[in-house]
């Protein structure tokens, strides 16, 4: 993580708040439920992350968040319970250091993607991010049946390796998660993914030919949005922590 970073820019404090701030915006607009999770870098020491105990996201606060180290594991004696599926942002860390935060999601209209042929690809600009179709990480070809989480450090390099450099993964039967250069990012297309999902699946619908945004179209999109992306976070900050 390079000193100019997003991430890096801000005090450890500032990072905790934002941290706080994703959980409930994400809560607020059901792209997370009782379960899911959204993680930052830490800002001081690139090779950990900042993640809540285990918690529903939306009564996250900032004495919830825990510090993990590269192996995922809670730092400094901390005994409370963290989320099992920690291994995902751990290793997605690990695999991209141009990553500085992750949402898991298991929001509803994505969850069909995930486990269809039909790939999930960019129907309007604001999903630009999802160039060329969104890999699907399918845990049972690497370790046969299992309960579908992310238990362990080889169950998120597999997930890691398939999320390749790409913005976003889908799980079968599971959720997806999405990635960006600072918090705002990985929330906003967290957001977004579940938007262009549904409309997606209205427009298939229709049982006409669907003309998606092309590569060219979808990065133009994604660099225009990249450089607004105040404009939603504060919008959905304010709405989230007034209530």
């Amino acid at each position: 993580m390079s000193a100019s970073s997003p991430a890096a820019a801000g005090t450890l404090q500032q990072v905790i708040d934002d941290l706080v701030v994703a959980n409930r915006v994400l809560a607020k607009y059901n792209v997370l439920d009782g379960f899911g999770h959204v993680s930052v870098r830490h800002p001081e020491r690139p090779g950990h992350f900042l993640l809540s105990r285990s918690l529903a996201p939306e009564l996250v606060t900032a004495a919830d968040i825990m510090e993990f180290d590269a192996e995922s594991e809670p730092v400094a004696g901390e005994t409370r319970t963290p989320y099992l599926e920690r291994y995902i942002h751990g290793e997605i860390y690990r695999a991209r250091p141009d990553v500085n935060a992750v949402v898991h999601s298991h929001s509803p209209s994505v969850i069909p993607f995930a486990s269809s042929s039909v790939r999930l690809r960019p129907i309007y600009h604001m999903a630009g991010f999802l160039s060329g179709g969104a890999p699907v990480f399918d845990i049972r070809c690497c370790f046969g049946a299992t309960d579908l989480l992310v238990r362990n450090r080889e169950h998120g390099k597999e997930l890691a390796k398939i999320l390749g450099q790409q913005n976003i993964s889908l799980m079968r039967g599971h959720g997806f998660v999405t990635v960006g250069s600072d918090v705002r990012i990985a929330v906003y297309r967290a957001m977004y993914t579940e938007s262009n999902a549904a409309l997606q699946q209205k427009a298939i619908g229709l049982g006409g030919e669907i003309t998606y945004l092309d590569e060219e179209e979808a990065l133009k999109a994604d660099t225009m949005m990249a450089g607004v992306m105040f404009r939603p976070w504060e919008l959905w900050k304010k709405k989230a922590m007034e209530g």
